[in-house]
């Protein structure tokens, strides 16, 4: 779901498969939607790509290896967590993660930037690891990820070790062997979705 004004600059359709293959052209012979065909030159599909958007697919029709929560796990987590590591945070303006700390900060929540490269976000002190995070301000709800996708299960792994309640990765993120590492560490998990467009969904 889109919201209007929403830090998040990535919009959900209904059809996931037009939207996958909208975003990679190549992906048109993979998904069989013939009515893709015509709007596309087809060019070579490597591994990397078949894999992506098989677990986008796998998300989207729910066939995925681990649960995940839905909109209502998704409403109740909202309204019982209090702070929020925001992994990637980033003291620019025009950065996601930046609106999106905003947005979750003037709903109420704590929010806890984790950046090495950072010193000050938003005026919430910034820290270079989640455990050290966690070993000054307490413990944390959500791991809130906007880093590449090959450092997801990296940060699985930390949201387990600090005891987090859900590895949460943001718009564009689907890692199903980070959301397993999350799973089987007691993590509840949410994939390719944004906190701030939620919140909002939420709170009408």
């Amino acid at each position: 779901m889109h919201v209007r004004g929403s830090p998040c600059n990535h919009e959900p359709a209904s059809s996931h498969r037009r939207v996958l293959a909208e975003l990679d052209p190549s992906a048109a012979t993979l998904l069989h939607d013939p009515s893709m065909d015509d709007r596309t030159e087809r060019g070579p599909i490597d591994t990397g790509d078949r894999d992506r958007v098989r677990a986008f697919l796998d998300l989207a029709e729910g066939r995925g290896p681990v649960p995940v929560l839905d909109d209502a796990g998704i409403a109740r987590l909202l309204q019982s967590a209090r702070r929020i590591a925001i992994v990637g945070a980033s003291s620019r303006p025009g950065r996601p993660s930046h609106g999106v700390m905003a947005t979750l900060l003037a709903a109420g929540y704590e929010c806890v930037p984790v950046n090495p490269n950072e010193g000050e976000v938003l005026g919430r002190r910034a820290y270079p690891t989640l455990a050290a995070a966690v070993s000054t301000e307490g413990p944390i709800d959500i791991v809130d990820v906007f880093r590449r996708l090959e450092f997801c299960r990296e940060h699985a792994r930390e949201a387990v070790a600090v005891g987090a309640r859900c590895l949460w990765l943001q718009y564009g993120l689907v890692d199903w062997e980070a959301a397993r590492i999350a799973h089987d560490g007691g993590l509840a998990v949410v994939m390719d979705r944004c906190t701030a467009v939620e919140v909002r969904r939420l709170r009408g």
